[in-house]
């Protein structure tokens, strides 16, 4: 039988030597403790998202001190800029699966194939998102709902953020590449060294300090590229002289569709189904933006919030993920199913805490990012309702890592499609036609509950199936 997985050729190991397995075998995830592993590779990629979800917060409350009009404005940019970042996660998903299992499998000479021409491909997908993106912003945030006093602000700050978008592509994508031969404490320190510059930029950008030109969203925007061009530097030189898994012996282009396929594979649909949330969040905006200003503000700073609280599950899926790819390229199924079973208990655990304190303190948390009454009693109105359903809700992304990792993409599609498309987006339509507000927040939790038992009961079987497929005949 002929796995959907198997778009990669079972060569036998390269005689090249492999400077991954070398050292301690750090870089070998297919001995030695699965959760040992897992704490290993999470911990550090807690303080790397908290890094860039940090940076993301402190955008918002840098710019949340010029006007709510302005707090409006940037909350408009969230659904677009997570949708073409969404992309972008794609692409190094792709990166990640297909270098972790051709680790596992013992191929380093493929392993630095893929890891180069997955740089390129980084910098292709880069160029065509900035054009597109030029051309489209102008009627998508009008479509969005941003009105035309807005809409200045949106440009602004879109503008050169479409412009810059390479620099941001080739180190995430980059890191994904190292995280697949185990090391993530590297990605995390250069995602925290990001992060640390942009602090100090953005207010010296958007306000005007030291002499600088008061640029507000400009400045934010130009703040973000200039940081993560300083991070593109660093990692591109971690990879090749470091690790030494890109360009080291040419580009090897006549090689290259090979290796796209291989990517593209993983990378398109893990990338569709990355932007099926940011795009949802786009039309759960737009519903919200007809209740005015204060809802789309609350929902902007509710979802900031979440992501926050939520690192430390993105941290695990990220960790989980190189354990899962090279497992499965080794066929080491048993430590398939330990890894997720770990994952999963741990997944609950913490969301159901989390759920505790958001609802507890939900008032004293909005007062935090707004002093607006009415954008506070909305932004905790969704602290009260949301959070009861995060426990089964992030079954379903904690899924969706799994099949990535271990390439089956579409399986992973198909989930987050139906959870968002079928199920969310009317329920929204409804609950806000009847409900406003209240019944757009209630949709997102009664969708979260749904979708999550129901996938956690289903995806069991998925595994069996897709492990009788991978075997050797």
């Amino acid at each position: 039988m002929r796995s959907e997985t198997d778009t990669t050729d079972h060569a036998a190991p390269s005689s090249t030597a492999n400077p991954l397995h070398g050292r301690g075998r750090h870089g070998d995830l297919t001995s030695g403790p699965v959760q040992g592993h897992l704490v290993r590779l999470s911990v550090p990629m807690i303080w790397g998202i908290l890094a860039i979800v940090a940076s993301q917060l402190v955008n918002t409350f840098y710019i949340s001190m010029i006007s709510p009009a302005h707090l409006a404005a940037i909350s408009f940019t969230f659904p677009v800029t997570m949708t073409v970042l969404s992309l972008i996660i794609g692409l190094g998903i792709g990166m990640s699966s297909v270098v972790s299992r051709a680790i596992g499998e013992g191929n380093h000479d493929t392993v630095v194939r893929l890891s180069s021409h997955g740089l390129i491909l980084a910098v292709i997908a880069g160029v065509i998102m900035a054009l597109a993106g030029h051309a489209i912003m102008d009627p998508l945030f009008r479509a969005m709902g941003a009105t035309d006093d807005m809409m200045p602000m949106v440009l602004d700050y879109m503008g050169l953020w479409f412009t810059g978008i390479v620099f941001i592509t080739v180190p995430m994508v980059g890191n994904s590449a190292i995280r697949a031969t185990g090391d993530t404490l590297t990605p995390a320190l250069i995602m925290m060294g990001t992060t640390a510059f942009l602090v100090v930029l953005d207010p010296l950008l958007i306000f005007g300090l030291f002499g600088l030109p008061r640029m507000e969203m400009h400045g934010a925007a130009l703040a973000t590229i200039i940081s993560y061009g300083l991070s593109m530097i660093v990692a591109l030189w971690i990879l090749k002289y470091k690790k030494r898994i890109i360009f080291q012996d040419g580009l090897h282009l006549d090689q290259f569709g090979d290796s796209a396929r291989r990517l593209l594979f993983i990378a398109l649909p893990a990338g569709i189904t990355s932007t099926i949330q940011p795009m949802t969040s786009g039309v759960l905006t737009a519903i919200l933006a007809q209740s005015g200003t204060h809802a789309v503000a609350a929902f902007g700073v509710a979802t900031r919030v979440e992501a926050f609280a939520f690192i430390v599950i993105m941290a695990l899926a990220t960790g989980m993920s190189p354990i899962l790819g090279q497992n499965w390229g080794a066929r080491r199924f048993d430590r398939v199913h330990e890894t997720l079973r770990l994952a999963i208990r741990f997944c609950v655990l913490w969301s159901v805490a989390v759920a505790a304190i958001l609802m507890i303190g939900a008032y004293p948390l909005a007062g935090l990012f707004s002093t607006d009454a009415e954008t506070v009693r909305m932004t905790a109105l969704y602290f009260l309702i949301v959070p009861f359903s995060y426990a089964a809700g992030n079954l379903v992304p904690g899924w969706s890592s799994a099949f990535n990792a271990i390439g089956l993409p579409q399986r992973s599609a198909a989930m987050i499609g139906v959870k968002m498309i079928i199920v969310q987006i009317p329920l929204a339509f409804i609950g806000n036609h009847f409900f406003g507000v209240i019944g757009v927040f209630t949709s997102i939790a009664i969708a979260n509950i749904g979708t999550g038992l129901y996938y956690h009961w289903r995806n069991k079987q998925h595994m069996t199936t897709a492990e009788l497929a991978h075997s050797p005949a």
